[in-house]
């Protein structure tokens, strides 16, 4: 053993890249760096691997501290030997691992610069609210609050007005995430005694924020067992020999999960952007160097825009609807099922699933028109994945009980929530879901608080006044025009879906414009059930406008294969398309069904 004499120095070896200052104290420590070769180091060899390290150790009790080398300290006397120590860390960081040696004990501790104390004078990172938006979200609520309330509305209908409407800019600008904002309209409502706390909080034992919830837990294990990623690549291996053939296997793929999964964010996220990446890569159609054109811009172009028209189909497809049918619910007196959604919307559902990814192939097209590597990659990524398992077995035929319900509940006595408390058992008892990773779905309590906060004031703003004092203010302008109801829904419609772009939120807008433009609908004579379907359908089909309108927006212009202004501009022209289609061939496809 090699002995060196230190006194109250700090020491470092040639080769070694780092000044550790050292204290006395109660444990024995190796200090361990990567090092180049040393002459000190050619008898210390590792055991196995044969890597040359510079090893430290302190062979009295030690107390370690690090401290800034501007203000070295006195130390007491130690010694320092060099011995062998564990295998060295792989990377070229040039990070000191530390070995502390309890007497009888090893405990292995890797530093980092996350762990390094700040430098001196160095400000903590505030993880606070945004401050610019937060401080426009209260001044626009107090600059409403104090201005006169119009003729015919009530004062505290006008207060929950100027709460409910800075809710609504503190959700669209995002000071706080969007429950935490939420959570401050309830508080403001209930100080300022708009609200009684059992009014503000009411909402929270409505059975629809808890649908959305336990939908999200189910999501979970869909996405977890990998049960989505199989069918999806199934679709692909037998459709995606050409570049539209690829499309539109993605599109079925995505619109048959749709319903089984409320959230567009965890479909687009969590199991179709990584398919659609890898594709891409595969066709040579990557981000960055002149190849977006090859496939993916047209495909992720194409996978979002569906994406939105999935998410109209069907009730429980995205986060939202739900809320929609709510708030018909309270507006007119009338229930919007899961059946009856589906129904209106199967027809000009599926022409939009058809005609939208072929005519972006048309305006934006792939410069590959043919894909033949990836049906291939699909078969392998199947193989890969070897049989179903256990649990995809299980997901499986919970998903199928829990649609099934969702389906025929109604002829059983089985609502939707129970159906998916149901669901949600057997994926606790047989451990497909935990209840850990329940509690750990973030976004499903997020949207739990802000879903039920919008419910709540959205309802008492109808209780106190305010709804129908603004259909009848809308119905006196719009009626002056001297139109029918067909030209003036029309009118309503479009308004409704561009104002959109003021929105980051489907929800948002949902809970800020949907009951006052059912009102004014059905004072115009609109059929009361045809005017909360198709507001309820285009609440989905105006987040394709921009980049941050829904939740797969964000995700697939993320990839970075669209330039914005092209996003934006592809985007308003399939908006376009998409009202021709359903208010055209879906007008059609309700009068048959009786809806109008």
């Amino acid at each position: 053993m090699i002995v060196l004499q230190a006194s109250d120095r700090i020491f470092k070896a040639p080769h070694i890249h780092h000044w550790i200052p050292i204290q006395c104290p109660n444990f024995t420590l190796t200090s361990t760096y990567t090092s180049q070769k040393h002459p000190l180091l050619t008898n210390f060899t590792h055991a196995k691997r044969h890597h040359k390290m510079a090893s430290l150790a302190l062979t009295t009790p030690l107390n370690i501290r690090f401290r800034p080398l501007c203000t070295p300290k006195p130390r007491l006397p130690i010694s320092l030997r060099l011995s062998p120590c564990p295998k060295p860390p792989t990377n070229n960081s040039h990070r000191p691992t530390l070995f502390l040696l309890p007497r009888r004990k090893l405990l292995t501790t890797t530093t980092s610069a996350s762990t390094s104390p700040a430098p001196p004078g160095a400000q903590p990172v505030w993880q606070g609210a945004a401050m610019k938006p937060l401080l426009a979200t209260i001044a626009a609520g107090v600059i409403l609050w104090f201005i006169p309330a119009p003729g015919g509305v009530s004062r505290i209908a006008w207060q929950l007005l100027s709460i409910f409407l800075a809710t609504i800019i503190g959700i669209i600008s995002q000071p706080l995430p969007l429950g935490a904002v939420a959570l401050l309209g309830l508080g403001a409502c209930v100080l300022t005694k708009t609200l009684t706390f059992a009014a503000a909080f009411s909402a929270f034992g409505d059975p629809i924020p808890w649908l959305i919830a336990l939908a999200f837990f189910f999501a979970r294990g869909f996405i977890k067992t990998g049960l989505g990623n199989r069918i999806a690549y199934q679709f692909v291996s037998l459709y995606g020999s050409s570049s539209l053939g690829l499309g539109y296997s993605l599109v079925l793929s995505e619109a048959l999960l749709a319903p089984a999964i409320p959230s567009v964010s965890a479909r687009a996220g969590g199991i179709f952007l990584p398919l659609v990446k890898s594709l891409c890569a595969a066709c040579g159609s990557n981000v960055g160097d002149g190849t977006e054109r090859r496939l993916g811009a047209w495909l992720m172009l194409t996978c979002f825009q569906t994406s939105v028209i999935s998410s109209s189909m069907f009730l429980t497809a995205m986060a939202a609807n739900p809320l929609a049918a709510n708030l018909t619910a309270s507006t007119i007196g009338m229930q919007i099922g899961w059946v009856d959604w589906a129904k209106a919307a199967i027809v000009p559902g599926l022409v939009s699933l058809i005609v939208v990814p072929f005519v972006l192939y048309v305006i934006y097209p792939p410069t590959v028109k043919s894909s033949p590597d990836a049906p291939k990659l699909a078969r392998e990524k199947l193989a890969a994945m070897g049989p179903m398992s256990k649990n995809e077995i299980i997901m499986a035929g919970t998903l199928l009980l829990t649609v099934g319900l969702w389906v025929l509940g109604g002829m059983v006595g089985v609502d939707s929530v129970s159906a998916a408390i149901l669901g949600l058992s057997v994926l606790l008892i047989t451990g497909v879901v935990t209840w850990k990773e329940c509690l750990a779905e973030s976004v499903a309590w997020d949207t739990l608080t802000w879903f039920a906060a919008l419910i709540a004031m959205a309802e008492y703003l109808n209780k106190y006044g305010l709804i129908s004092w603004f259909s009848q203010t809308v119905v006196k302008f719009v009626g002056g025009l001297g139109l029918s109801w067909q030209l003036s829904f029309g009118i309503l419609v479009a308004l409704y879906f561009y104002s959109h772009y003021l929105f980051a939120s489907g929800a948002a807008h949902i809970g800020a414009m949907f009951t006052a433009f059912l009102s004014v609908a059905t004072a115009m004579g609109t059929p009361p059930y045809l005017g909360a379907c198709v507001l309820s359908f285009v609440s989905n089909l105006m987040g394709g406008l921009t980049h941050y309108g829904i939740g797969s927006a964000p995700v697939f212009y993320g990839a970075g294969y669209v330039p914005l202004a092209t996003w934006w501009g592809y985007g308003f022209i399939i908006s376009i398309l998409n009202l021709l289609i359903w208010l055209g061939i879906g007008g059609l496809w309700w009068k048959a069904i009786g809806l109008c």
